[in-house]
């Protein structure tokens, strides 16, 4: 794979407006890292033919919940979403991961993720949930005071 392909696929997993801000925010001391994500991570192992984006997506998600990784799980919870991916689906995949990672962590990963489905939801429908979550405070592309620009 090259760079090119690693940065299509990058692009069409978390979407060009995540990527343009995320290239932009680059800075010498960290590009060096953005290119071997891209090269390694979307180039090489999102690339290879063994599993569908769809799974990929899903097991992302539960690997980053097990984790902690908690903009990470944003960013890959609304890139999903936005491909298709059901809230009932990432909703399966938190529980399976309670299981085995941990109730802390699934819980953490639930709350988030329910802000990203309510965001989602009023995107699509241009109404509001009024379910109490400020699904405005994680502003897109990760969560508040947090550094998201690698990804």
């Amino acid at each position: 794979m090259t760079d090119a392909d690693g940065e299509r696929v990058r692009r069409a997993v978390l979407g060009d407006a995540h990527v343009d801000r995320s290239n932009a925010a680059r800075t010498d001391f960290d590009r060096d890292f953005g290119e071997f994500i891209t090269e390694y991570a979307w180039g090489g192992v999102w690339s290879r033919p063994g599993l569908d984006t769809h799974t990929r997506r899903l097991l992302t998600i539960g690997v980053l919940c097990s984790l902690g990784c908690e903009d990470e799980l944003v960013m890959h919870v609304r890139a999903a979403l936005d491909d298709g991916v059901s809230a009932d689906e990432v909703k399966e995949v938190l529980l399976h991961t309670a299981v085995y990672a941990g109730l802390p962590r699934a819980n953490r990963a639930f709350h988030l993720a329910g802000r990203v489905v309510a965001e989602h939801d009023v995107a699509e429908d241009g109404v509001a949930a009024d379910d109490g979550v400020d699904a405005g405070s994680a502003e897109r592309g990760g969560a508040p005071g947090r550094d998201a620009r690698i990804g």
